[in-house]
């Protein structure tokens, strides 16, 4: 038995075969016949050898790191697309090294450049946005970056998000149908493009009726904030009889607050809808009506098209939008015949 650090050559001379043999069952998609892969395996377990990855990726000029940049965890629905990430990553031969950045454009900087000391092969962000400058490094250091559930208008980076624009306008017309009259919006931050596109589809299919929203408030997707602009909207003398809510996020406090602070009745009183569809929707306590964002089919978009920029040299500014539906429960009143 070797003694100390036991190398790929250690291995070599026990299965009998060459260093770039052994090289090559440890890396991933290359070449190589089951019984080679057998025999550098065994010989491999029985030392104890395991292959270093970083000093391989100075070899190939690949880490197989991917960086994902996210702003804030509070969200339900990122934690659950984390892991997600992380699992079809790690199929494809990958691995998510995750960075929490705050909101402003010197903590995202800072965090780009810890990454690009990582020498990751590409980058996902997740509600945060780049500045032009940052977006121009990355491309200029040769890393591709895929934005998930936002997208930068004018970037050229490729974003994957649901249709939240038809998301919004399916929110209006379930609310229409169900004879509601005063129709109120606390929205996502409007700085985030699925802030605004959840808006403008509400507003747009509102129109279209010849309904005005019965107010539009910017919720900063936080839950106090949201909750602060519920009590408002219904201490009013005419106070909304629905309220779509820009994420589950800050719907589940909105509903919380009506309810158990201001003792009224969900759907009794007023409607509530959310978006996103995360776990907690679906308890009973809350029994939320919500646009579901296909989290698979997002994050299966998300990683073929990073790995399609990094592996094939695909171009950028590839945008990908996928359809969400309204997922149907108790929080707000439901349409007579609707689904029928």
């Amino acid at each position: 038995m070797p003694q100390g650090k036991v190398t790929s050559l250690d291995v070599a001379r026990l299965a009998g075969v060459s260093q770039s043999a052994v090289s090559r069952v440890f890396t991933p998609g290359a070449s190589v016949s089951k019984k080679m892969s057998t025999k550098v395996r065994e010989a491999a377990e029985e030392l104890g050898y395991r292959p270093n990855v970083l000093a391989r990726s100075l070899i190939t000029g690949r880490s197989r790191i991917i960086g994902l940049v996210v702003a804030y965890l509070d969200n339900p629905f990122y934690p659950d697309a984390m892991e997600r990430l992380s699992a079809a990553l790690q199929a494809r031969g990958y691995h998510l090294l995750v960075f929490l950045a705050g909101n402003s454009d010197a903590d995202v900087e800072q965090v780009i450049d810890d990454l690009m000391d990582y020498q990751v092969d590409g980058i996902i962000t997740a509600s945060i946005n780049l500045s032009g400058e940052l977006t121009a490094r990355c491309a200029q250091e040769g890393i591709p970056v895929v934005l998930f559930n936002r997208g930068i208008s004018g970037s050229g980076l490729s974003a994957i998000t649901s249709e939240n624009r038809v998301g919004g306008a399916r929110v209006a017309e379930f609310l229409l149908a169900g004879g509601h009259t005063r129709i109120a919006h606390i929205s996502g931050w409007q700085g985030s493009s699925t802030g605004v596109d959840r808006l403008k589809g509400f507003v747009e299919r509102l129109e279209v009726a010849g309904v005005t929203p019965h107010g539009v408030e910017d919720g900063m997707y936080d839950r106090a904030t949201a909750s602060d602009v519920a009590r408002a909207m219904m201490a009013r003398s005419a106070p909304p009889d629905a309220i779509f809510v820009g994420n589950d996020h800050m719907a589940l406090a909105v509903m919380d607050t009506l309810r158990f602070e201001m003792g009224l009745s969900v759907p009794g009183d007023v409607s509530i809808i959310g978006y996103d569809d995360v776990p907690m929707a679906a308890w009973p306590s809350y029994d939320l009506t919500t646009v579901r964002q296909p989290v698979n089919r997002m994050v299966g978009a998300t990683i073929d098209t990073l790995l399609g920029e990094i592996e094939e040299g695909q171009p950028p500014g590839q945008v990908t939008e996928i359809e969400g539906p309204l997922i149907v429960r108790g929080s707000a009143r439901v349409p007579e015949g609707w689904g029928a």
